[in-house]
């Protein structure tokens, strides 16, 4: 079968390896959706310390079980699902205690495990046990419920940052996150919500997904005081960085409201070390923290989302490649003329 190596930082190859073999305790995935991620572009260009080449990257996946070991009862043959990326170990007092994002092994499909760049891939005890494994109703396709991995990072985000019905938000960063955060901005009942960002051209992408957002381009207008002024002074509940450059994380403390919550959720990656005034935080009484990756839980509602309309998974796809295209497909998403890059591993 078929398979895209990571063989080293900046080299990827399609190549002609062994056909899985599925132990007792494992089921073996037919690939039919593995999108793009930004951080597989990370991988790609800078590397990973959970990452090893020879390596098979992709954690955005769908497909069709195929096999199934002798101890598995609880899938079969036919049935169709999707993956999230976070494995919990299951034993650690994170993971026990319902909050695998913080376990410290960390493990991951498409990091330590081996991802969805590939035709099939097996799903190993561990990931059967503890991690998210969705079933996918047939209405929803394999490209949309790939998506359902980004989206459960996004409600993991909001949930941790007390989003809640009648609270005002401002997204800063309209990719594919971010135009996530304006859908599930209308589902958590936000009543005021701010979108920001730099790209026009990626600012009018954003602007179909909730038009009555207040969008603001940085390259015309100051977000935090266009904020501030479209708030009496007072500024945004919650404000959520899906832009992972400093500039976004300063803006977002000038914009936060007294008592209100800043998730830095774009991590900074290959950028400088952000240096802020903690009197802002001292004097706000506001709430400064962090999110990451999500649970099983967090996959579910994200796939019942994508199934129910809530979020319009339709939208995100701009380009489908196949696997032997994907340098191609990772070119076409560092362009940012699209949302979401799909790669078919059976095209």
């Amino acid at each position: 079968m078929k398979a895209a190596i990571l063989e080293q930082i900046g080299d990827i190859t399609v190549k002609t390896i062994s056909e899985p073999v599925c132990g007792n305790n494992e089921v073996i995935l037919k690939v039919e959706s593995c999108a793009v991620c930004g951080s597989d572009i990370r991988i790609f260009h800078y590397g990973n310390e959970r990452v090893k080449p020879p390596a098979i990257m992709g954690h955005e996946i769908s497909g069709t079980i195929i096999e199934t070991g002798k101890n598995i009862s609880h899938l079969k043959p036919g049935d169709r699902v999707a993956l999230g990326a976070d494995v919990p170990c299951g034993t650690c007092y994170w993971c026990s205690n319902g909050m695998g994002t913080n376990c410290s092994i960390n493990y991951a499909i498409g990091y330590q495990f081996a991802g969805g760049f590939q035709e099939k891939m097996v799903l190993n005890e561990t990931i059967l046990k503890y991690g998210p494994v969705t079933r996918i109703p047939d209405k929803l396709g394999f490209d949309e419920a790939s998506i359902a991995e980004p989206l459960a990072c996004a409600i993991n985000g909001l949930e941790l940052a007390q989003m809640s019905i009648g609270k005002s938000i401002c997204i800063i960063g309209l990719g594919p996150i971010g135009c996530m955060m304006l859908e599930l901005s209308r589902a958590y009942g936000a009543s005021k919500v701010f979108a920001v960002q730099r790209s026009k051209k990626r600012l009018e992408m954003a602007r179909t997904f909730r038009e009555d957002a207040r969008f603001i381009s940085t390259e015309e207008e100051n977000p935090v005081q266009v904020v501030l002024e479209e708030t009496g002074g007072e500024g945004v509940d919650l404000v959520i960085t899906t832009a992972g450059t400093v500039k976004a994380h300063e803006d977002a403390l000038g914009m936060v409201r007294h008592r209100g919550y800043v998730n830095l959720f774009g991590g900074l990656k290959n950028q400088p070390k952000l240096c802020i005034d903690s009197n802002i935080i001292h004097y706000k009484e506001c709430f400064v923290m962090g999110s990451h990756g999500s649970l099983p839980r967090h996959h579910k509602i994200a796939v019942d989302m994508l199934a129910n309309g809530t979020v319009r998974g339709e939208k995100y796809i701009s380009k489908r490649f196949g696997l032997s295209e994907i340098k191609e497909a990772f070119d076409y998403h560092e362009s940012r003329c699209g949302l979401k890059t799909i790669v078919k591993p059976g095209l």
